[in-house]
């Protein structure tokens, strides 16, 4: 299976979080995710087991697509709040605040995720066999 690096910033200024859960998707199903290759060929052609598995992952893979998308429309709203308080268009600079600190937190526990499921991944590594 190949997957193809991710572009580093999509047009919007952010990663492309869709080509991202994609590639995910592709990583915890062993599947590339081709359009002619429909979810009912994958099925028919894999176990019983196999097929329940590429459901979990794909769900998972959605799980994760989702929650990084909150956090980035979490981050961009801080974002327009602080350029509205810098304007003068915000009427309650308290709403910036309360939008920067949830930013803030979100940030901080999809990075402590990231970090734990990096530290999980290499003691797995670590395993003797």
């Amino acid at each position: 299976m190949s997957v193809s690096p991710i572009g580093a910033i999509s047009s919007s200024g952010g990663v492309d979080l869709n080509q991202l859960a994609e590639l995910y998707q592709q990583q915890v199903t062993g599947i590339d995710t081709d359009p002619a290759v429909t979810a009912a060929q994958v099925a028919d052609s894999s176990p019983a087991g196999q097929a329940a598995t590429a459901t979990r992952g794909s769900d998972f893979a959605s799980m994760i697509g989702e929650g990084l998308k909150k956090v980035e429309s979490l981050d961009m709203n801080a974002s327009t709040k602080a350029i509205q308080a810098a304007t003068g268009d915000l009427t309650d600079v308290h709403d910036y605040v309360i939008a920067a600190q949830k930013a803030q937190v979100a940030v901080e526990l999809t990075t402590t995720l990231r970090n734990k499921a990096l530290e999980s991944f290499n003691e797995i590594l670590r395993m003797p066999l």
